[in-house]
């Protein structure tokens, strides 16, 4: 009986330990950028520069400085352009991830947004297209897509400035599933933890598609806010950059140069709800 008692403990102590190695941890976490340096690894492009006069380079993509308590944070800043200026139609910019997102894999990403200021159109998320092709296509080169607007779209609909999800029909608010209502308008100035498992596989096998949870303004907690959401362009190839576009709109009609501030960017293999910065 002694013999056994020990037996059945020293299982439960390899069952308890196999249990800790398989979750991920934030050790799990490989950086994509933390806006702490430069932005040597960026490529800034206007692809579609329609200004006029025309402005050299009208985008804004820098790093800044906050203070947090007693310490200094930097963040990227994105604009399509200053105030008063429009018709930057594609203000891209991309830096390759530090680990490819092979065909048949899952990893999640996390990140943290924060918008400076409404009206904005903004995208971000991943691509499996080289730079040349991402100048190239543009919104097309997107694959896993957030999107951050309040633009009034063709066909008459006004986005709120909620979070926006990627499906076959076009774009999709965020859900809080548990008052089953839209999700409500990002609140400006502030910050949102923001995860997103994307999972690489064939669409014939439930792939190329991703998941999203938030955690910030009316989510208190990390909180599931959509499932299933669809690639753009499902291409089933190895998802090699991270990728953020946002435009003034066209002159007639600009939507406007609102900022989005982008911070902590990280990828860790498989699904890992934890967050990277605790």
């Amino acid at each position: 009986m002694h013999f056994k008692h020990i037996l059945s403990l020293c299982l439960l102590s390899t069952l308890a330990s196999c249990s800790t190695i398989s979750k991920n941890t934030s050790s799990d976490w490989l950086l994509i950028d933390n806006f702490e340096n430069s932005l040597s690894k960026w490529q800034s492009v206007d692809t579609q520069n329609e200004t006029k006069p025309q402005v050299k380079n009208p985008q804004i993509t820098v790093i800044q400085t906050e203070k947090i308590n007693a310490t200094k944070n930097h963040y990227l800043l994105k604009k399509p352009a200053a105030e008063g200026i429009v018709g930057n139609r594609k203000a891209l910019s991309y830096t390759k991830l530090p680990q490819a997102v092979e065909v048949g894999q899952t990893y999640t990403f996390y990140m943290r947004i924060n918008v400076a200021a409404f009206p904005n159109n903004h995208a971000f998320g991943l691509s499996n297209l080289t730079p040349e092709l991402i100048n190239k296509h543009a919104y097309d080169a997107f694959e896993p897509t957030l999107r951050v607007t309040d633009k009034t779209e063709s066909n008459g609909l006004v986005n709120d400035g909620a979070l926006m999800v990627k499906t076959d029909s076009g774009y999709s608010n965020i859900q809080n599933y548990t008052t089953k209502q839209s999700a409500k308008p990002l609140q400006t100035n502030t910050w949102y933890d923001v995860w997103y498992v994307v999972n690489n596989a064939a669409a014939s096998e439930q792939g190329q598609q991703y998941d999203v949870y938030v955690k910030g303004g009316e989510f208190s907690k990390q909180t599931l806010v959509y499932k299933n959401a669809q690639f753009r362009m499902k291409r089933e190839q190895p998802l090699i950059y991270f990728l953020a576009n946002c435009n003034t709109g066209p002159i007639k009609k600009p939507y406007g140069n609102g900022g989005l501030k982008y911070d902590d960017l990280y990828m860790s293999e498989g699904t890992n709800l934890n967050n990277p910065m605790l």
